[in-house]
């Protein structure tokens, strides 16, 4: 798959998923994908200073990329620093996650 193709395919869920996170006074925006399939994110607003938004973003984000795009190999935050999580450090998931629409389930 090409890098154009990758971007396109991630951006379309992370379309999916964001009204799940603006519903909760936040956003995500994608900033860019490396050549090792590493996502960088933005979460804005109300995740900025949500205590929960680091399990979001591994346990909901990356994992709905991880299985509904293929190439993707992580997600990471790039922005203001999270609640209990350090700015730009990459997450991982470990196992096998039911696939769903939302980053809260």
């Amino acid at each position: 798959m090409s890098p154009t193709e990758l971007y396109e395919k991630v951006e379309k869920v992370i379309q999916i998923m964001r009204p799940a996170v603006q519903a909760d006074d936040g956003d995500i925006y994608l900033r860019g994908i490396d050549e090792d399939g590493l996502v960088s994110v933005e979460l804005v607003g109300a995740c900025v200073t949500c205590p929960v938004s680091s399990v979001t973003l591994r346990d909901g984000i990356e994992r709905i990329l991880k299985e509904r795009v293929e190439g993707v190999t992580g997600v990471q935050h790039v922005g203001a620093e999270l609640v209990g999580a350090e700015e730009g450090t990459a997450v991982s998931l470990s196992g096998g996650a039911s696939p769903k629409i939302s980053p809260f389930s």
